[in-house]
């Protein structure tokens, strides 16, 4: 358990690592950033390493520096991952990276721990892309293995005719095809594990996307009690089979059978986890801390009822009327520039409490 006044390390400065670093604040644990942007929005809060991910020497330094390291996206180029892991293991584990920052590998482990996905087959050229609508199908989405989202890199293939067009809009990058699937409704869930092995789970929430950006988050999510349990239940497996230690984002379909298929995971704090602000005692980013430092768990039972909202490019100059909105907490990013589909902020809007 790391005391007050050790550094955590993050790679990456974005608005998680942003929130990251206030929540360590809150422990009074010090945080340093490593991110290239000059303007990293982390760098507002926290001690600010503007290096770029190939200098390894900097890295070396950055690493020195800190008692632990995290991350904050998981895309940080391998190499950069390298030098790190020469000072320190990183928390969550390389292997939680590897996994999840490909689809190809995200996929294959989750059918191999037992965990329902969407059918797919990889995909390199024209051959394969056809050998793989034999495979899963038709419609289904052409999607970057490694790189994309809020939709980017994803096109979809409705029917053959698309395949050309669809494997262009890949420029030439590994691709996976996944059947489109039926579902009612996207749910995620929240889920930490301790140094100690130890896991919790924060409530599922309600997802709605727009463009392939999320728009809200609603907590309780509107489907059985079963349904909930099950995710989380689910969640839990890929922790311990990861040998996790953080805070880990799943999505799932939920199918008109009420099955559950995984749609992704992303293995550090998520978007549609910032609810917890304003519905818990200890929300995702302190959660999170805590697993990194070495620290128990914290209690992440829901108190509120909450819907989180994303401000998304020139929805940010709402500010001032939402900060006059009654049990409305407000959250901006400190991003200069507000551009199309760019998140430049949220807001929790407490509905009712538990």
């Amino acid at each position: 358990m790391l005391p007050s006044g050790s550094t955590i390390g993050i790679l990456g400065g974005g608005q998680l690592g942003r929130m990251l670093a206030l929540a360590a604040a809150r422990l009074g644990l010090r945080v340093r950033i490593y991110d290239p942007d000059p303007r990293a929005p982390a760098g507002d809060v926290a001690f600010h390493d503007p290096a770029r991910w190939d200098d390894a020497d900097a890295l070396r330094r950055f690493a020195r520096a800190c008692d632990a390291i995290t991350y904050e996206w998981e895309n940080v180029p391998p190499r950069a991952l390298d030098v790190v892991e020469e000072v320190h293991a990183l928390r969550p584990s390389r292997r939680a990276i590897d996994v999840s920052a490909d689809r190809l590998s995200e996929k294959t482990f989750l059918n191999e721990i037992g965990l329902a996905t969407a059918p797919f087959a990889p995909v390199g050229d024209a051959a394969s892309l056809e050998a793989g609508m034999a495979a899963v199908g038709t419609p289904a989405i052409l999607k970057t293995r490694r790189l994309g989202y809020d939709g980017k890199g994803q096109v979809a293939v409705n029917a053959p005719a698309d395949a050309g067009p669809a494997l262009a809009k890949m420029s030439g990058a590994p691709a996976i095809l996944e059947a489109r699937i039926d579902f009612s409704s996207e749910i995620s869930v929240i889920a930490a594990r301790g140094a100690d092995g130890a896991t919790a789970a924060f409530d599922p929430g309600l997802n709605v996307h727009e463009d392939g950006i999320l728009r809200t988050t609603t907590v309780p999510a509107p489907v059985p009690a079963s349904v909930r349990q099950d995710a989380v239940l689910l969640a839990a497996r890929m922790l311990d089979a990861l040998d996790y230690v953080g805070v880990l984002g799943v999505e799932f379909f939920v199918t008109p059978g009420a099955g559950l298929i995984v749609n992704e995971i992303a293995p550090r704090v998520h978007n549609s986890g910032h609810w917890t602000q304003a519905g818990c005692a200890v929300d995702q980013f302190e959660q999170h801390v805590r697993a990194v430092a070495g620290w128990p768990l914290g209690d992440g039972r829901r108190h509120a009822d909450v819907v989180m909202e994303n401000l998304l490019g020139d929805e940010v100059l709402r500010a001032e009327a939402l900060a006059n909105e009654p049990g409305v907490q407000l959250h901006l990013y400190g991003k200069a520039e507000p551009r199309p589909g760019r998140k430049m902020g949220h807001v929790n809007r407490v509905t009712n409490r538990a």
